[in-house]
C-alpha cells in the first residue's frame, strides 16, 4: 500500500478534503506531530508522499520553536531525494526556505476566501481547474519563488501564492485542502488572530457555506491531477529501470 505522511502542527489544520482523495487512491494516511514525533525515522523518510501542513508559527522561528529545525532538515532531505512533496502555507514556506528562498512578513494578514490570478505557467499547471474559484487564504508571511521553480499564482495582496518544482514538488500558500464544512474549527481555533486582524468570523462562515461545494470540487480536481502526474512519473521511472535491467 502507498503511504502518505502529513506533518500536522495544529489539530484542526489537517488534510481536509485531500485526505479523501488520498484514501480513494489507496494511500494509507498517517499524521506526525513535529513537536513530539520522530521526523528522522523510516516512516517519514520512506513515505511515498510527504505533506507539510500549515500552522500558526513562522517558518523562520527556529530559535523559538526548535521543531522547525527538524522539519527543515526533513524537507531538505526530501527535496534531495526527488520524492513527492506537498507544502501548504507554512509547509510551502519551509520548502521555499530549504531551497534558499526568502520567507518574510507580508505586512498584512491575508485571511478570507478570494480567487487567485494564475500566471501563464499556472494556467497550464495542475492549478488550472481553479479558474475563478475563491480559495481560503490564511497567512501573514510570504515566500519568494525558489530558484528553478515555476511561479503559478498570485493575488492582489500576496504576489507569490504557489510554485512547483518539476512534477514532484508543489507549494501552496493558500489552503486548498481546507474543508468548508469544518470551518467552525478554524474560526474558534484562530479566534484571537481574527480579532487582532479585525475580521468578523461571520463573514468567513457565510463564505464557507456559499462556496464550499464549488471549492471542494475544484480542490479535488487539482489534487487528482497532481497525483495523476506523480503516478505517471513513477510508472515511467519504473519502466526505465525495468528496461535497464533487461539490457
Amino acid at each position: 500500500m502507498k503511504t502518505a505522511v502529513a506533518l500536522r502542527h495544529i489539530h484542526f489544520e489537517d488534510l481536509g478534503t485531500l485526505e479523501a482523495v488520498l484514501r480513494e487512491r489507496g494511500y494509507a494516511v498517517t499524521y506526525l506531530d513535529p513537536t513530539r514525533d520522530d521526523l528522522g525515522g523510516r516512516e517519514a523518510q520512506r513515505a511515498d508522499l510527504l505533506i507539510v501542513l500549515g500552522g500558526p508559527i513562522g517558518a523562520c522561528d527556529d530559535e523559538r520553536y526548535p521543531c522547525l529545525e527538524r522539519e527543515l532538515s526533513l524537507v531538505r532531505r526530501r527535496l534531495a531525494s526527488g520524492r513527492p512533496l506537498l507544502g501548504i502555507c507554512l509547509g510551502a514556506q519551509l520548502i521555499a526556505r530549504a531551497r534558499g528562498a526568502e520567507v518574510s512578513p507580508l505586512g498584512v494578514k491575508e485571511i478570507g476566501f478570494a480567487p487567485l490570478t494564475l500566471t501563464p505557467e499556472g494556467e497550464h499547471s495542475v492549478l488550472a481547474p481553479l479558474g475563478d474559484t475563491p480559495v481560503l487564504h490564511w497567512h501573514g508571511d510570504q515566500f519568494e519563488i525558489p530558484e528553478g521553480a515555476a511561479w503559478l499564482a498570485r493575488t492582489a495582496v500576496g504576489a507569490h501564492q504557489a510554485f512547483s518544482i518539476g512534477r514532484n514538488v508543489l507549494g501552496l500558500q493558500f489552503h486548498l485542502e481546507a474543508d468548508a464544512n469544518e470551518i467552525e474549527r478554524w474560526l474558534v481555533g484562530h479566534a484571537g488572530e481574527l480579532e487582532q486582524a479585525g475580521i468578523d468570523p461571520r463573514t468567513l462562515r457565510r463564505d464557507a457555506g456559499r462556496l464550499g461545494e464549488r471549492l471542494t470540487a475544484a480542490a479535488r480536481a487539482v489534487f487528482s491531477t497532481w497525483l495523476d502526474g506523480l503516478e505517471e512519473a513513477g510508472m515511467s521511472i519504473a519502466g526505465a529501470e525495468g528496461e535497464s535491467r533487461r539490457k
